[in-house]
């Protein structure tokens, strides 16, 4: 067991904008260190767990916060605070080892999800998988500790994730409805409080069963345009042509107060 100076603690535990600030010429992958002033109130709203300042939950939180910033935001392996480089490792559902350089050219998106019925990592880059779960959860999609099973070096931690699902996933239709997951991470650190590894484990078919759910958007535009009816077929349109040649050409129509025509065409000839 690690014993946690917590009057001294490093600054990859501390809070998460504390790192931010402190961070100086680093390679950021969009030019800027990142904005999490919105992420940072939604979680003061909506977190269910306020861990006490320097306890261990509230230690890991930070250590997993700034690893997640750097696992979006910095393509420089030498600028990361949260791992050691050259041993780093991460897996989820007992899959591949992925190593850090892995995580920085796919994003945590591809690694963490894989091949699926919904999602196709292999058909993903870092750029389209981030644009898709943005666009899917506009207003972010928050993370927390939930409890802390074992102090380090071997961390067990069960965690929560969840976010409004208020655009469209792909081509299905948002619901609206908030969606969370809840999972177990084994995190095995060094003496100080670096990520040697990282395990997951989480339902990820349930998650996208949930992003899924409220059908394709095509379908329904499809169905807005015809008005919810039937089209006709091409054998009834080519009949309705034949059966065209046989009646005689209207001339001058008018709109009236005359019953309706009991012509079974009547409705293709107007």
């Amino acid at each position: 067991m690690t014993q946690i100076n917590t009057d001294n603690l490093p600054l990859w535990v501390r809070d998460r904008e504390e790192v931010l600030q402190s961070s100086q010429n680093v390679k950021w992958r969009y030019g800027a260190a990142p904005d999490y002033t919105t992420s940072t109130e939604n979680l003061a709203k909506e977190s269910n767990y306020n861990h006490p300042e320097k306890s261990l939950e509230s230690i890991v939180q930070n250590l997993v916060r700034t690893f997640d910033v750097e696992a979006n935001f910095k393509t420089n392996p030498q600028d990361w605070l949260t791992v050691v480089q050259d041993k780093f490792r991460m897996s989820t559902n007992g899959g591949i080892d992925y190593q850090l350089q892995d995580l920085i050219d796919s994003g945590t998106y591809k690694l963490l999800i894989g091949n699926t019925q919904h999602y196709k990592a292999s058909e993903e880059s870092f750029e389209t998988s981030t644009n898709l779960f943005h666009t899917a959860f506009p207003e972010g999609f928050l993370w927390e500790v939930v409890e802390v099973y074992s102090p380090p070096p071997t961390i067990v931690v069960k965690w929560r994730h969840w976010g409004h699902f208020l655009g469209d996933y792909k081509d299905y239709v948002s619901t609206g409805e908030t969606i969370e997951v809840i999972g177990i991470s084994i995190v095995k650190v060094s003496d100080d409080l670096k990520i040697l590894s990282l395990e997951h484990y989480y339902d990820n078919t349930k998650f996208l069963d949930s992003l899924t759910s409220g059908g394709k958007a095509i379908a329904e535009k499809q169905q807005k345009s015809s008005g919810g009816t039937q089209t006709s077929n091409p054998l009834q349109q080519k009949f309705m042509g034949f059966i065209k040649n046989f009646l005689p050409l209207k001339k001058n129509p008018k709109v009236s107060n005359s019953p309706v025509s009991r012509c079974p065409f009547a409705a293709f000839m107007q």
